[in-house]
């Protein structure tokens, strides 16, 4: 008997491609930053940017988590698990990492252990699409503001308008999150991340992380880049695109930091006494979302996109008188090589499960995410 995770569109959408559903897969780690850690963890939040050790930390706890679940998914005799998430959970004091899936075998199933991200739905898409699953991939950072970074910062807002140190250290880390999810899936002979999810985690004392979370994948007609395509695209939207010739280049990440500045702060309080638009505050948001498209358009432009698809942006207050917009989509570019193996798109793989269980006393506060417009 299995103890299944898929829905019963799921398990159709596996069926059609020769796959059926096997049990829920776990794997957990517990770990500790210990003292020496925490200090230095610390010290480094005073400076700003990246908390390697941090970082390193989480990463090797999620990791970990993810080989138990490849480990009991292989016991089972499974060939692959899809449905694959990393989560990350508080214990007194201590940082509990685990991964949940659903194992799966196949008729005709030659190679490796494999695991995805991916739903049931957005599986059949990939393969029909042409996609061949490798293993789950991560790219995540830990940072801090940074106290002295946020002294300078403060500094140069004074007028308004956008902190460029601020700026900066946040597309870094966005960007070292993604480096490193390509770095992992072409360690895994994977030429393509697909499906991929953005999370930012609020980790506590000032630090948060950046997560990407994708499907390493390998398809013939991308080739072999020197990095691997990567998209955010739903399963249905990737078999779309493809249908109609395209394929997906990169995922592109944008953020602009503005400050309201002490001048434009003062006139705003005072038009805030009375109904109406506050124009000020108004033209530096606009200007926030222009600047981070424009950075959209320029990667673009620089990998050699036919257009950009999927935008999203999202804004959040990032302190006391600062706001970032993020914007995030993924450049396409015309390949007539991508094609897919059915006509039409089959309805089960485009129906989005729904919940059916519902009980506030076990609900937990969810991280807010970038997929969710916040941070």
């Amino acid at each position: 008997m299995i103890i299944s995770g898929f829905s019963g569109n799921e398990w159709y959408c596996l069926a059609e491609k020769g796959f059926h559903p096997g049990s829920v897969v776990v794997g957990n780690s517990v770990q500790s930053l210990g003292l020496v850690g925490n200090v230095t963890s610390g010290l480094r939040t005073l400076a700003g940017g990246e908390i390697v050790n941090l970082t390193q930390l989480i990463s090797e706890g999620r990791h970990a988590a993810l080989a138990r679940l490849e480990q009991e998914a292989q016991q089972q005799g499974a060939h692959g698990v899809t449905g694959v998430y990393s989560d990350l959970k508080d214990i007194a004091g201590m940082k509990e990492f685990i991964a949940i899936g659903s194992a799966v075998k196949g008729d005709e199933h030659k190679g490796p252990l494999f695991t995805t991200a991916c739903s049931g739905q957005d599986f059949w898409c990939h393969l029909d699409a042409g996609y061949q699953p490798r293993h789950f991939a991560i790219g995540n950072v830990a940072y801090a503001l940074g106290l002295g970074r946020g002294i300078t910062g403060a500094l140069s807002g004074l007028a308004g308008g956008e902190v460029r140190e601020f700026s900066d250290m946040v597309n870094r880390t966005r960007h070292l999150a993604l480096e490193r999810i390509e770095a992992e899936a072409k360690g895994y002979g994977a030429n393509a991340v697909v499906d991929i999810k953005t999370q930012i985690i609020q980790l506590g004392g000032g630090a948060r992380e950046m997560l990407l979370v994708g499907t390493g994948s390998f398809h013939a007609a991308l080739g072999t880049p020197a990095i691997p395509v990567t998209s955010e695209l739903t399963g249905e939207e990737l078999w779309n695109l493809h249908h109609l010739g395209y394929q997906p280049l990169k995922l592109l990440l944008a953020s602009s930091v503005y400050s309201l500045g002490i001048a434009q702060g003062i006139g705003a309080f005072f038009r805030s006494f009375s109904r109406g638009e506050v124009g000020s505050v108004t033209q530096l948001i606009y200007q926030a979302r222009a600047n981070c498209l424009g950075l959209i358009h320029q990667d673009a432009q620089t990998i050699g996109a036919d257009g950009v698809i999927g935008v999203k942006l999202f804004i959040n207050e990032f302190a006391s008188g600062l706001v970032e917009v993020m914007a995030i989509g993924t450049a396409v570019k015309k390949n007539p090589a991508m094609q897919t193996v059915s006509d039409v798109l089959i309805p089960q793989a485009i129906i989005r499960d729904r919940d059916t269980f519902f009980d506030v006393t076990m609900a937990q506060p969810k991280e807010k995410n970038l997929q969710r417009g916040g941070e």
